[in-house]
């Protein structure tokens, strides 16, 4: 456990996407308690604001930017406004994403499955590019952070480009970790099980005890269990895991008869 009175990450600069609600926002505010600047940023101004006051209000530091991920110019303009406002960038963790219109394939209309691909699986591949631009020529040791999902290698009905986007993410990190791994650089992912969000709430909140009977330990994951996964991948207690996806779902994916 994390002693409150020792900020693992004191010094640091940390990019979080998708910060204005959800994981993200969890995650940014564990990153500033944990002693980081962070660099909020997402498609909509208001939320990110609400989540930098607050991180101020406890005498952290946090800069927003709002930007679309899927963007190449938008994602250049977030890792230079980082540069000007702190003038280094140590970590990033890549969560924005989307779940998409879902639905069997043969109703699924190829704006959506381009969308999602965009945001998912192009968005990380953006912003990690950009930020290990910088990143590398530092010297400085960091730690680059993707959200995928247990979807990623398994699957429901309609889950045919959210699975793909993910399984992008798992084999992706792999390649990047090689790359970045000469310069000090760990680039792994979170792969979350259920996890009691908005975005989980928008299908009804009926699913969620069917849901929370599934996993061995009888909960919906929650947005700390997995901001804490994402701060801990990028303190010098993981210095030794890279290129990894790694399963965080309270054992709702455990195989066998239920």
């Amino acid at each position: 456990m994390n002693n409150p009175g020792f900020q693992r990450l004191a010094g640091n600069v940390v990019i979080v996407t998708g910060a204005g609600s959800g994981i993200g926002e969890t995650a940014a505010r564990a990153f500033a308690r944990d002693g980081a600047r962070v660099v909020l940023v997402g498609r909509r101004e208001a939320p990110l604001a609400a989540v930098a006051d607050a991180i101020q209000a406890t005498g952290g530091e946090a800069l927003v930017v709002a930007s679309d991920v899927s963007d190449a110019d938008d994602v250049n303009a977030v890792i230079a406004r980082t540069i000007d406002q702190f003038g280094q960038l140590d970590h990033v963790f890549n969560n924005a994403g989307i779940q998409g219109t879902g639905g069997p394939i043969i109703e699924m209309a190829e704006a959506a499955f381009d969308e999602l691909i965009a945001i998912n699986l192009k968005g990380p591949w953006l912003m990690t590019r950009a930020a290990l631009r910088v990143m590398i020529p530092s010297g400085r040791p960091g730690a680059i952070v993707n959200t995928s999902s247990f979807l990623s290698t398994a699957a429901t009905v309609g889950t045919s480009a959210y699975s793909a986007s993910k399984a992008g993410l798992d084999a992706m990190v792999r390649a990047i970790a090689l790359e970045a791994g000469p310069h000090g650089i760990r680039v792994n992912n979170i792969n979350p099980g259920v996890i009691d969000t908005p975005m989980l709430r928008s299908h009804g909140e009926a699913i969620i005890p069917p849901l929370a009977a599934r996993a061995a330990l009888g909960r919906v994951g929650t947005p700390e269990d997995i901001a804490g996964v994402a701060v801990w991948l990028c303190t010098d207690e993981a210095r030794f895991i890279t290129g990894q996806s790694i399963l965080v779902d309270g054992g709702f994916t455990i195989p066998g008869p239920r």
